[in-house]
């Protein structure tokens, strides 16, 4: 049986002193020093295998971050992790205690396509693994051939469509062997919710930006583009997990979906939920009220529904530990999961073919709060996201 860890961390904006990323933003030295103090500290308390980073400005930021939390970690081991001569050092509590610094971890970083000029820099994305990479990690923005989303009025009349040809974040595949499996993991970062208005020719903003102004029917407009964004990018990322799935590759996919789990662009990532049972249901070609697909019918539908379908790791715990709520971002006074970690079947444990399965499902979120908590003193330094991890476990496979 081999043990490993994995997480997803939205730093929220990591770059380094005295850089403009978004317009009239910069950390001072000492800003920047406490935030990277602040995520060395939450990388030390994870001290997971494979971490996945959104929000990455600069790789050498992140290094940086990297170098800072091994040196604290191996700081740490000296001072708690008795040494040979201990007769007590086997203990499990000391491998426990334990922290594995990154020293020959593997990190790829997927800079944003969509990256310009100071004040107006684009996020990129990071995996760090312990455990390395199968092969070259791969990173999804341009796409090669656009996304054209055919639309169609009700009765059939053509509405025209909607184009993708350029994701607002890269989606970043990385394959990882861990034990004698290769398991294929995806890092993404959503198009958030934060609405899309378009700046008319020759004018400073867009309209909708002048809040003296309030165009309430235009920001709900900008609202609806970013919406359909953030579908179609989910379109795209469940097609590449489709592939995978389709060559019999285990998967995880993890990341800031800027939604939480029962939201459509989170449903289209995981995939359709099987009808309980499709014999009471009227045949796709029906030609009378009791033409139903047959019982064989029904368990060829449900396990092409179930071979392709994501589960929600938060929901597994949930569902393991009688636990009622689970959350990642606070805006506004609402707590909830827009950070989240699926998993391929492979890793259910109704499925009896499974490989592994997810021992416990952790999360730190004690910094989201209004900002009086000591360890986050106001949202630009901490992140906004809570960090989330996956305690997995996977069986020998013969």
């Amino acid at each position: 049986m081999t043990r490993f860890t994995i997480a997803s961390f939205n730093v929220k904006n990591l770059i380094g002193a005295d850089q403009e990323y978004y317009e009239f933003q910069t950390y001072t030295p000492e800003e920047y020093a406490w935030k990277q103090d602040w995520m060395a500290d939450q990388l030390l308390t994870m001290n997971a295998d494979i971490v996945c980073f959104q929000e990455i400005f600069e790789e050498s930021a992140l290094r940086d971050v990297i170098a800072e939390t091994d040196e604290r970690g191996i700081a740490a081991n000296e001072a708690t992790i008795p040494n040979k001569s201990k007769r007590y050092h086997k203990k499990a509590i000391f491998r426990k205690l334990a922290y594995t610094p990154y020293t020959g971890a593997a990190l790829a970083f997927a800079p944003n396509a969509n990256d310009g000029e100071p004040g107006h820099r684009r996020p990129g994305l990071a995996v760090l693994s312990r455990h390395g990479f199968a092969e070259k990690p791969e990173v999804i923005q341009v796409l090669g051939e656009p996304v054209n989303v055919p639309l169609q009025e009700l009765g059939g009349a053509d509405a025209g469509h909607y184009t993708v040809s350029k994701l607002s974040r890269p989606i970043l595949k990385v394959r990882i062997p861990i034990g004698n499996q290769v398991v294929t993991v995806f890092n993404c970062h959503l198009k958030s919710k934060l609405g899309e208005h378009i700046r008319p020719d020759g004018a400073e903003y867009a309209p909708e930006q002048d809040l003296t102004r309030y165009d309430p029917s235009g920001r709900a407009m900008g609202s609806l583009r970013a919406a359909l964004r953030r579908m179609a990018e989910a379109w795209v990322l469940r097609n590449e997990i489709l592939d995978e799935l389709n060559r019999g590759h285990p998967v995880m996919v993890m990341g800031d979906f800027n939604d939480g789990e029962h939201a459509v662009s989170s449903e289209i990532i995981s995939g359709e939920v099987p009808f309980k049972n499709y014999s009471w249901m009227l045949r796709h070609d029906a030609k009378s009220y009791n033409d139903r697909y047959t019982k064989e019918e029904h368990e060829q539908i449900t396990e092409a529904v179930e071979r392709v379908r994501l589960h929600s790791a938060e929901k597994l715990f949930v569902r393991k530990s009688l636990r009622d709520m689970v959350y990642t971002s606070a805006f506004g006074g609402i707590f909830e999961s827009i950070d989240q970690i699926y998993l391929s079947r492979h890793f259910h444990p109704d499925y009896d073919r499974r490989i592994g399965e997810m021992e416990y499902f952790s999360v730190l979120n004690d910094h989201l709060t209004d900002g009086s908590h000591p360890e986050a003193p106001y949202n630009k330094l901490a992140s906004d996201h809570g960090q989330i991890m996956a305690h997995m476990q996977l069986n020998h496979q013969d």
